[in-house]
């Protein structure tokens, strides 16, 4: 299960994360500038759309792919979602 401790201990540099299931199934991916940020801006209080509450609701952990910069994490995100087709990812 992800907890804030795992949370806090992700990189700060950019990348590409991969949400995934309890069955490790991607189910999301996401790319960031900050991967540290990006994924702790999940689990942030507040409200989120139905979506994404269903989301954070079947995350069961996070591993995560590290670039040299933001545009290459695009490209390497856009990449994966077309090869993995995950659960979550509509815009692609």
């Amino acid at each position: 299960m992800i907890d804030e401790t795992s949370i806090n201990n992700l990189p700060e540099s950019s990348g590409v994360y991969f949400f995934k299931d309890k069955e490790n199934n991607i189910i999301y991916i996401g790319k960031a500038k900050s991967l540290k940020d990006r994924v702790k801006s999940y689990f942030r209080e507040g409200a989120k759309d139905p979506k994404t509450e269903r989301l954070v609701r079947n995350i069961d952990h996070v591993d995560v792919l590290l670039t040299e910069n933001e545009k290459e994490a695009f490209l390497l995100e856009n990449n994966l979602i077309k090869e993995h087709t995950p659960r979550y990812n509509v815009n692609l």
